[in-house]
């Protein structure tokens, strides 16, 4: 496990932030490049069958240790990083031994990660922190998850005294603007089931998601000069807002948890002419999914009724669904998980995600895919920070799945 931490904080330097506007996949270069990279490095640790296709997906193979009949099982993890926040010029930084209390992790921009807006961070006392110089995310997701799994396969290499079957290791571009799994080959992976290692803290086990969708709404407006506009302008901006208000107000990001679904506006922008709105749709049970959808419509209709047909227009896709219905027929795969963790002294929590993975659309591509944790808090933004022990635990994780499934 020594080369786990130098390994992801060269990782991490490596700008693999994605990119939804370019129609490509990889939606960027950087991407490509680190396929590249890390195709090299899983061949000189002793991989077979290292490849990386046209649309930047890492494949390998660690061959079994076993003559017996054991299922051919795989781990995942993706290579970008989310547009939501910069990716370039990294820096990582380590807290050896952290004592407790705010980090400082920018003196000159007085960006400070405060323990009380992030409580959490002090649970973590006495281990080593790996954090942002304030300026960029981390991309502990999921190059935390990529570094573990990189760390355990060269452990097995190492350790052939371990029995295992063949295991398979795929690294995906693109899953952060929900393109991971569109050319991933489930058949040419060639594994029975899956885990994405894309969690976040120590222990974290999960095999249902959100159900998602995005909308996007296009309000048609009218403009006539302010001071003749009287029953003549339509003003798109104040019709978009009504929109807004008539979507149930608690029914957002900041005021809901666990199971509870929402309604989350991603971007506005428009003038008197045009306005248009970007809302992503969850929910974790499939038919409250599909009522949501059916109300965004609903209030469509409504505001052609009061202004005139084509005032306002809704363009909606499905993202992913709840890959639990795949899950729970093949629930060994999940029992895999926590008792591996529970064998090296981890408590399994097994929550929902509010969110989704890779594994979410493998799970209904045939794969069942199942999300371990890979360590980090507060992705996607200056305070993302990664204990290195959770990230130690992570690997060992992978290395005694590999090892109890060789033994059923």
């Amino acid at each position: 496990m020594n080369n786990l931490l130098d390994r992801f904080l060269g990782y991490v330097e490596i700008d693999t932030q994605s990119d939804s506007d370019t129609g490509l996949t990889p939606s960027t270069p950087g991407q490509m490049v680190f396929a590249e990279f890390l195709a090299d490095e899983l061949q000189s640790i002793g991989l077979s069958d290292v490849e990386v296709d046209n649309n930047g997906y890492v494949m390998a193979t660690l061959p079994a240790t076993t003559d017996d009949d054991v299922p051919v099982i795989g781990f995942i993890a993706h290579m970008d990083t989310s547009p939501d926040f910069s990716g370039r010029h990294v820096k990582p930084c380590v807290i050896a031994n952290y004592q407790g209390g705010d980090i400082v992790l920018n003196k000159d921009k007085e960006i400070v990660l405060t323990v009380s807006d992030f409580p959490e961070v002090e649970k973590y006392i006495g281990q080593d922190l790996v954090v942002t110089d304030g300026t960029t995310l981390l991309g502990a997701d999921d190059k935390a998850g990529v570094a573990e799994i990189v760390t355990a396969m060269e452990y097995l290499l190492a350790h052939p005294e371990v029995k295992h079957g063949k295991i398979r290791i795929c690294f995906t571009p693109d899953e952060e603007i929900g393109a991971g799994a569109d050319h991933f080959d489930v058949k040419k992976f060639g594994a029975e089931f899956a885990y994405t290692m894309d969690g976040s803290e120590l222990g974290e086990l999960e095999f249902e998601n959100f159900n998602a969708a995005y909308a996007k709404l296009t309000i048609n407006g009218r403009m006539v000069h302010p001071g003749y506009a009287k029953r003549k302008m339509r003003n798109s901006i104040r019709i978009a807002n009504q929109i807004m208000t008539m979507l149930p107000r608690h029914e957002t990001p900041e005021h809901t948890e666990s199971y509870e679904g929402f309604y989350h506006l991603m971007s506005f922008n428009g003038d008197v002419e045009k306005t248009e709105m970007m809302y992503i749709i969850r929910d974790f049970k499939r038919d409250r999914f599909e009522d949501r959808k059916k109300e965004l419509e609903h209030l469509i209709r409504k505001v052609n009724s009061e202004y005139g047909e084509g005032t306002a227009d809704i363009e909606m896709k499905d993202q992913y669904y709840n890959m639990r219905e795949k899950v729970e027929p093949v629930m060994y795969v999940v029992d895999f998980a926590k008792q591996a963790m529970e064998e090296i002294g981890i408590e399994p929590n097994v929550k929902p995600i509010r969110g989704g993975t890779d594994g979410a659309r493998l799970s209904y591509m045939g794969l069942p895919t199942p999300n371990i944790f890979a360590g980090g808090h507060n992705f996607h933004g200056r305070f993302e920070f990664v204990p290195v022990q959770s990230m130690i635990k992570a690997t060992e994780v992978i290395v005694k799945i590999s090892e109890l499934v060789a033994k059923k």
